[in-house]
Parts: structure tokens; C-alpha cells; sequence
């Protein structure tokens, strides 16, 4: 196990404490980059303005830059600094933050959600885009060939996808922009969400467009994460009874213990030093936020499972000038959605489930016992 693999290994967190054993910050000879595994060197490392998210050489991967996957990209908030990045994060967190979450449990409790493999899949990766998509004003049938579309979207944004999956990554894109263009210009629209982040959007069309999109990919595996990771908690500990358990505090526990997202990279553009280690610029710094959540000084007795942990603290979304501005809606989609699936009093019995291949991200798959048949596995990350 290395410090990527170890995203998608069964039990990772052993591992996680031995590198945090050997010093907060320490460069990984195999993998050639700095590794950031304490919740000092973490917080440090996301604080720092020159540990930026894109290596300045190249701020949009080189394999998709000639397409539209890359025209988006490059405009995406969370893959920029300064101006390019607190514009967009200005215009669309205030509404993200303000979302009802009535609103957003009656569109949960509209769809259809049952507890099998295929029922879990379409809740996890396909019910929360079709929820944001609502909220900005997309019709039901939109909103779930938007989901499809983000399904093809989000595989720009792995380096392990292959060059057939990008072609596709690059034609949803196209689509994708289409949907928002006849959105926003469709004087009947109604949406309190839209409204407002087109008020306080100040920078151009396209990089509006682009940000809407990346709205939608965030939510696609943020989301995902939390619903997925909490049935596995629930099928690990059999004491969380489907009638008595508390879904809010089960989800907050969660994205603490078992994160969705396990680590995140940071590009050194000037050289400074942290946590007394001298950085140069060019060097890439993977942060461990999982490691991170299990420091015992960040969080007291943090290997354990408690549902009514006092003062939780997380890095799983990030902190600082890039946390997640959708947090509070990823949360709310995910607790209204584990509601509906424990409202079926489910068999978890009747369920295995592995871990899709990624470089930073743990999402389980879940597939039928009886037929043994692994269920739509999506593009690894």
C-alpha cells in the first residue's frame, strides 16, 4: 500500500496513523511527492497561498486540454486561484447555503429509491444531480439526462481515465453547456437558486456555464460518497437499526471516519516552507485529509464510531480559501436520501460491495448477493 492506493484499500486507516507516526510532512521516495498526513501539516498545506491547485505549468490537464471537457475545466473555481476562483465561489455559495431543506427532501421523496444494488447505484450517483438540477429549474426529464451526462462528464477529471472515455467526457461537456444555454435564457424560469447566483455573477457567460456544470460534477461524487459510505457503516455495525437510527448525526460521523474524498493535491508555486520543511517551487504535496480526520489532536478518541461526538471536526471538504461551498447541500441530499433507502427496512444481507478504482476517492459499488452481478461500475477516479 502506498499513500494513493490506499484510497481504495479495505481498511486504509492503520496506515493513515503509521504515516502520521513518521512526521506530519514527509516526501515519499517511491512516489516522489510530499505527503501531508497530520491535521497540523493538512491545515497548514490548505492554508498556504502558494500551495495552489493546478501546477502553474500546466493549469489544465495536457489530455483534454483541445476539447471542451478542458474549456471547462479551466474555468472551474475549485481548479483556480485568485480572482478566477473567488468570482465564482461569490456568486454560487450564498444560494447554495440558503437552499430549503424542505425543498430539498420533497425532491428526494419524489424519486423512486429502493434498497437493491440498482436502486442504491441510481440513489448514490444519480438521484443528488437530479435534485440540483431541479433547484436551478430543470424539468424531471432533464434532470435525469443531465445525470447521465455528468456520469460521462466527471471522467475528464481522473488521470486514469483512457482516451475513449475522454472523447465521451468531451461530448458531454458540449451537451451540457447546450442544457444551460436554453436555461438561461428561458424567461419562464422560476428558480429562486439560479436567480441569484445569475445577480451576483460578475465574470463572463461561458465561465458561469462552466461553474454550473461544475456544480453538478461536485455533486455527482461528493454526494455519492456520503450515501455509499454510510450504508457501509450501517452494514458494518449491525446495532444501527433502520427504525432508530439518527440519519443526521449517522451522515456527520461518516463523511468524518470514512470520507468519500481521501486525499487532494497541491502544486508548490514559489518556494516557502511549512511545518519546517523547505518546499521548492514545482513540488506536489498530496494532502491526506482521511489521515487528517483520525488525528487524535484534532479529534479525541478518533478511530472510534460516535454518533454524538462532541466538537467533530473534518477536513473531508476542505478548508480555507477552497472548501467545498456545497457542503451543507451535499449533506442535506445525502441524510435525505439514506432516510428514504432505511425507509425500506432493507437487507443488507442481500449486498457486497467494493471500492471503484481511483487515485483519491473511496465510493463503493454495490452489487446483488444472489446473482453475484456487480452493478454499472462507473469511470475510476
Amino acid at each position: 500500500m502506498d499513500p494513493i492506493t490506499a484510497a481504495t484499500h479495505a481498511d486504509p486507516y492503520p496506515y493513515y496513523a503509521r504515516l502520521r507516526a513518521k512526521g506530519g510532512l514527509v516526501f515519499h521516495q517511491g512516489l516522489k511527492l510530499w505527503v501531508a498526513s497530520s491535521a497540523r501539516a493538512v491545515a497548514a498545506v490548505l492554508a498556504h497561498p502558494d500551495c495552489h491547485v493546478r501546477p502553474p505549468s500546466e493549469p489544465v490537464p495536457k489530455s483534454i486540454a483541445d476539447g471542451m471537457a478542458g474549456k471547462v475545466f479551466g474555468q472551474l473555481m475549485r481548479m483556480n486561484e485568485g480572482e478566477r476562483q473567488r468570482c465564482p465561489r461569490s456568486a454560487i455559495e450564498p444560494g447554495l447555503v440558503l437552499i430549503d431543506v424542505d425543498e430539498v427532501n420533497a425532491l428526494v421523496s419524489a424519486r423512486l429509491i429502493t434498497p437493491d444494488a440498482d436502486g442504491l447505484y441510481n440513489a448514490m450517483f444519480r438521484g443528488p444531480v437530479c435534485v440540483v438540477a431541479a433547484l436551478l429549474g430543470f424539468s424531471p426529464a432533464q434532470g435525469r439526462a443531465i445525470s447521465e451526462l455528468t456520469a460521462d462528464f466527471v471522467a475528464c477529471l481522473s488521470p486514469l481515465s483512457e482516451q475513449a472515455q475522454l472523447k465521451v467526457s468531451h461530448a458531454a461537456a458540449e451537451q451540457l453547456r447546450g442544457y444551460f444555454v436554453e436555461l438561461l435564457d428561458d424567461p419562464d424560469n422560476r428558480s429562486a437558486l439560479l436567480a441569484g447566483i445569475r445577480q451576483r455573477f460578475a465574470a463572463d457567460y461561458d465561465t458561469l456555464i462552466a461553474n454550473l456544470i461544475g456544480l453538478f460534477s461536485q455533486t455527482y461524487e461528493a454526494t455519492a460518497g456520503l450515501i455509499g459510505n454510510a450504508i457501509v457503516a450501517l452494514i458494518r455495525t449491525p446495532l444501527f437499526l433502520p427504525d432508530s437510527t439518527p440519519v443526521e448525526a449517522l451522515i456527520a460521523e461518516v463523511q468524518r471516519l470514512d470520507p468519500s474524498v481521501q486525499n487532494t493535491r497541491r502544486f508548490v508555486a514559489a518556494p516557502c516552507e511549512i511545518e519546517g520543511v523547505h518546499l521548492n517551487a514545482g513540488d506536489v504535496i498530496l494532502v491526506l485529509l482521511a489521515s487528517a480526520n483520525r488525528d487524535p489532536l484534532l479529534n479525541e478518541d478518533p478511530d472510534a464510531f460516535i454518533l454524538d461526538r462532541p466538537r467533530r471536526r473534518s477536513f473531508t471538504f476542505g478548508e480555507g480559501r477552497h472548501q467545498c461551498p456545497g457542503q451543507l447541500l451535499a449533506l442535506q441530499i445525502a441524510r435525505a436520501t439514506l432516510t428514504q433507502i432505511l425507509a425500506h427496512q432493507p437487507d443488507w444481507d442481500c449486498l457486497t460491495w467494493h471500492y471503484r478504482p481511483s487515485l483519491n476517492s473511496r465510493l463503493p459499488h454495490f452489487n446483488d448477493r444472489s446473482t453475484g452481478v456487480i452493478r454499472r461500475c462507473e469511470t475510476p477516479r
